[in-house]
């Protein structure tokens, strides 16, 4: 399975970057605009706030699904096993803790300005017969929502002492349109081909990895896919080590139709119960 590294640069770039997200799901973007610096800055941030037990205080609201999420809150759809993880969820209107600065809000902003250019890429390098499906043109889908996520992630050294079966991020699918991905600070991302084979994905420091969601998948009947893919436990002294990871993930309004089945609405809500974060019967909507 071969995900193809795209150069920001090359007047190829939108058509390449289509393509592989139409044949595997995933790629890799290289010399892209987004600041290098900034990017190391907010992750040294972020490891300075998982470090610290000042995060205890911001413990996740219910209602809006903001703020810290203590380790092992979250599992993969259809996993029983939670996750070898803490985090933080952060909206449009999440305040950023008073302690990582107001870095992590200006790189928010960069990320989800260029993945509405990455939308227009696929929106323009879609077949007609594809494009007729989608409801509303994709960088339309997400004018105006609050539900784009940028979720820093802290997964602490192995103790040997984990429940079998247990890994960093278990085998699931994005829920949203896509997902960029800035180079975590180890490897372990890994995704599945049709054989069920997985394959490690090469995502260089400098680099993003973005992959295509369900909510793409739905609203282009199949023909961009959703990628099953995890984060695996390192092994020997690697095993020691933390790792950090920073995904940004763009979400359309909840109003916007995917399909005859479901609006992005309806759609988060079904994954949040299966995953651990919604109640059944409850709605983010609802809640909030």
């Amino acid at each position: 399975m071969k995900v193809l590294t795209v150069d920001y640069r090359n007047p190829e770039a939108p058509a390449q970057f289509a393509e592989s997200l139409k044949r595997t799901g995933f790629a890799v973007i290289r010399n892209h605009p987004l600041p290098q610096s900034l990017i190391g800055d907010v992750f040294n941030d972020w490891k300075n706030y998982f470090a610290s037990s000042d995060k205890m205080n911001d413990r996740f609201d219910p209602k809006t699904q903001a703020g810290y999420f203590p380790f092992k809150s979250e599992n993969a759809k259809d996993s029983k096993i939670k996750d070898l993880k803490e985090f933080y969820h952060l909206f449009t209107e999440t305040p950023v803790p008073a302690s990582v600065g107001p870095r992590t809000k200006q790189l928010y902003g960069q990320m989800t300005d260029f993945a509405v250019e990455l939308l227009g890429w696929i929106q323009n390098n879609t077949p007609d017969s594809v494009r007729s499906k989608f409801s509303v043109p994709l960088t339309d889908m997400i004018q105006g929502s609050k539900e784009t996520l940028l979720r820093p992630i802290h997964y602490p050294p192995l103790t040997g002492e984990e429940e079998e079966g247990a890994i960093r991020a278990a085998a699931h699918e994005d829920i949203n349109l896509i997902t960029i991905l800035p180079a975590a600070s180890a490897p372990g991302l890994e995704v599945r081909d049709l054989e069920g084979n997985w394959h490690q994905v090469e995502c260089n420091p400098g680099d993003l990895a973005i992959n295509a969601g369900d909510m793409l998948q739905e609203a282009s009947g199949g023909y961009y896919i959703s990628t099953t893919h995890r984060v695996m436990n390192p092994r020997g002294p690697e095993s020691r080590m933390p790792r950090y990871s920073m995904p940004l993930f763009l979400h359309p309004r909840a109003d916007i139709r995917l399909s005859e089945k479901h609006t992005a609405g309806t759609y988060l809500d079904e994954r949040l119960r299966e995953i651990g974060l919604l109640k059944a019967g409850e709605t983010k909507a609802s809640k909030s």
